[in-house]
């Protein structure tokens, strides 16, 4: 029996510390805010919703979409579409739990079409490519991957699409998994690829994010909150992403990415580190070039101009968690807060207590493409 219980005790031992080696610690990572160039004044809210808001997307004709974000659990609808001072399913009430399981990332085509991706609840289930069409709230594409581009343990949770309406780009934070990617899909083939899985750009480094005074560890610990490829911007000629918990912003040719043919080996060499960033979650671009960072530390966006310097454009404490970033007509730049901190590992009962959760937006002085 005193055997038995001595091999317990050593077998619960090392798990533990192979549990926290992988998945728990990190250093505290540098704070890189300035002062605004935009006064906290010129923050507005756009919308308040009873569930924690995912990402939002915005079209050209100012069409407010965003989703629930799945680390709530929430059993209602998922995808949503802010009218008239009410949020409403879209494409309809009806068919939310047909379409959407554990769907977060959206994304608005300069050929109208809204797309959702869906992580199918980190790779466990399927995770699944939608289009729709704005104009008519039809399905246009319906995509599902298989195992080989989502495995169990991946988290397909941002996407962007390229101009020419060809070409999807999605980031795999693999939060679990720890092999964080990025898959590109061809529209017009249907097929998808699997690139620069575990390559340094893509992953996270030892730092675990201090969200205000909540330090993101959980279990004593034993694990922390730390992902890899998160937020992406794409602009003609690039794709600009970083980790959740990395130091850096990178970029890759589009081009590169968008063929077939071109080997990882290739691929890898072609990867620039572009500058220094906050520990981040969403991005976008406008049309001039300038790169746009969400700080989930500061409740800060940042501004990364064409000469590479970093600036901190805004910030305001009504920013809980700045997660993801889409511009919207006539230079407003939109923000989903997902109030993270408050979401994750906590029960339904405290998710709600901690509500009501917002999309804000400000205007950049810039002008972006609506919908990215």
């Amino acid at each position: 029996m005193k055997k038995i219980l001595l091999f317990l005790l050593i077998f619960v031992v090392v798990m533990t510390a192979i549990m926290r080696i992988r998945y728990g610690g990190g250093g505290d990572y540098p704070d890189l805010t300035s002062s605004p160039i935009i006064s906290e004044s010129a923050l507005e809210e756009v919308l308040s919703y009873p569930e924690p808001i995912g990402n939002v997307a915005v079209s050209a004709t100012g069409r407010v979409f965003f989703t629930v974000h799945p680390e709530s659990r929430s059993q209602g609808n998922k995808l949503l579409q802010y009218i008239d001072g009410a949020a409403e399913p879209f494409p309809d009430g009806a068919s939310q739990s047909r379409l959407f399981d554990t769907v977060l990332g959206i994304a608005i085509d300069q050929q109208n079409r809204l797309w959702t991706i869906d992580h199918g609840n980190h790779g466990t289930r399927t995770a699944r490519l939608l289009a729709f069409d704005l104009d008519t709230g039809k399905l246009i594409h319906d995509q599902s991957f298989d195992k080989e581009i989502a495995p169990a343990g991946s988290f397909l949770q941002d996407l962007q699409i390229s101009a020419d309406g060809r070409t999807v780009v999605i980031a795999d934070a693999s939060f679990w998994r720890m092999q964080p990617a990025i898959i590109v899909y061809d529209i017009a083939t249907a097929t998808a690829r699997r690139v620069l899985e575990s390559h340094a750009s893509v992953s996270a480094e030892n730092y675990v994010i201090r969200n205000g005074d909540t330090k993101m560890s959980f279990f004593g610990g034993l694990v922390s909150l730390r992902g890899g490829i998160d937020g992406i911007a794409l602009g003609p000629k690039w794709l600009y992403y970083g980790a959740i918990n990395g130091s850096g912003l990178y970029r890759i040719p589009l081009r590169d990415l968008a063929n077939a043919s071109t080997p990882d080996s290739q691929l890898a060499a072609r990867v620039e580190r572009y500058t220094t960033k906050p520990l981040s979650d969403g991005l976008s671009i406008d049309v001039d070039g300038n790169i746009y960072i969400t700080d989930v530390e500061h409740s800060s966006i940042f501004l990364v101009d064409t000469q590479t310097n970093l600036h901190t454009l805004i910030r305001s404490r009504k920013i809980r968690w700045p997660d993801a970033l889409s511009f919207g007509p006539d230079g407003w730049l939109y923000i989903a807060d997902s109030a993270l901190a408050d979401v994750v590992l906590h029960t339904r009962d405290h998710i709600m207590a901690q509500g009501p959760y917002k999309v804000f937006r400000f205007q950049t002085g810039n002008t972006g493409t609506p919908g990215q």
